[in-house]
């Protein structure tokens, strides 16, 4: 048996974690944050919103199930890199094809296990996202430290122009439903938000998450559904921009940065959370209902709620662990949006009521406050 690879961690805050090297071998940087998933490590390696940071899992095992072909959520792996506490010796799932070690090294993803990932989680909670080093190549503490400390900030990066899709995709419905047409703006969109429009009925259209208002009314859509992504959503103006043109003009649904996004264009503020939400557990409380929603969220930024009543909104959801904003809609607009992923599923499928609304927002042509909070 081959002897372990050392592989470390640096943060800019001064503190280097030593572990062993699984995946590919190499040196990655970015902005470091935690995940409070039990499950689920392949959608968080397929998610393009991770791009540009290291996600430290914090349920102490994964890999146990090992990969399969079906739980993707996009072409690739975006996240700069990947940290748990314990890589089991072997996987097992019917479905599985491959182990968690292999398919991270085939796409040259550096990752580190056997550190005290409840350490790195107490770090980040307290001082808040920051920047690191991956590393099995460099092991000198200092310069990893230095090479952290130099990093740019993930404020004020536009990323999410990185993964923007570039060609139009067609994806029909099989179904009998809505058959309506719908736009999916990619700045990472994953595929599930897809398959969501069309179990429903609608034929979808995705699209480059920097196209122009004209190329998206040239299709002719029903709706348009703006989709998640990485980065600093106030640095995405190209994105923004076309977004101002289209409201008022067809309905709107935003998830994630897509409702940062839209919140953008109304002219509300966005900030920064000090440690993001990333994780499958986060509990969302809706306004309208008053019921408790599990969901399943990954952003770093958020719609300042206190900024929405300039802009003709009004707060849909709140989240319970901060109180921070999850959801806004238009009093006279037809568009909404939520923060977190009505497309996931993260045990329950309490969010999924969210895609049935957008459809009903465009089948009755009334804004989505007269169709919930005024009901």
């Amino acid at each position: 048996m081959d002897s372990p690879v050392i592989c470390k961690l640096a943060l800019e805050d001064g503190s280097v974690f030593s572990g062993q090297l699984f995946g590919a071998p190499g040196t990655s940087c970015g902005e470091v944050v935690f995940n409070t998933a039990m499950t689920g490590y392949q959608e968080v390696l397929t998610d393009p919103s991770y791009l540009g940071q290291i996600v430290t899992m914090t349920y102490p095992l994964m890999g146990n199930y090992g990969i399969n072909p079906e739980d993707i959520e996009s072409s690739k792996l975006h996240l700069a890199g990947f940290i748990v506490r314990e890589l089991p010796p072997q996987h097992s799932n019917f479905r599985a094809t491959q182990p968690l070690e292999r398919y991270l090294a085939n796409h040259g993803i550096t990752a580190l296990q056997g550190v005290d990932t409840r350490a790195i989680t107490r770090r980040l909670r307290v001082h808040g996202a920051l920047r690191g080093v991956l590393s099995s190549e460099i092991l000198d503490d200092a310069i990893l430290l230095q090479k952290a400390r130099e990093l740019p900030l993930m404020s004020g990066l536009n990323l999410a122009s990185r993964v923007a899709g570039q060609a139009q995709r067609d994806w029909p419905t099989h179904l009998s439903g809505s058959h309506y047409r719908i736009v999916a703006l990619d700045c990472g969109i994953k595929y599930n938000i897809l398959r969501q429009l069309n179990e429903l009925g609608c034929s979808v259209i995705a699209m480059s998450g920097l196209s122009s208002a004209e190329e998206i009314l040239h299709t002719e859509p029903d709706g348009i559904l703006i989709g998640n992504g990485p980065g600093d959503p106030t640095a995405v103006d190209q994105s923004i921009a076309a977004i101002q043109q289209l409201i008022g003009r067809v309905p709107i649904f935003g998830i994630c940065l897509g409702h940062q996004l839209l919140g953008c264009a109304l002219g509300a503020k966005i900030y920064k959370l000090k440690f993001g939400h990333h994780g499958a557990n986060h509990p969302v409380k809706n306004l309208v209902t008053g019921r408790v929603e599990i969901t399943s969220q990954n952003h770093g930024f958020a719609v300042d709620a206190d900024s929405l009543a300039d802009c003709g909104a009004v707060a849909t959801h709140i989240n319970l662990n901060d109180q921070s904003l999850e959801g806004f809609a238009h009093r006279k607009h037809l568009l909404f949006g939520v923060q977190y992923h009505p497309e996931a599923a993260p045990g329950p499928h309490d969010a999924s009521y969210l895609f049935k609304q957008f459809l009903n927002m465009i089948a009755y042509r009334q804004p989505y406050c007269q169709l919930t909070l005024d009901s």
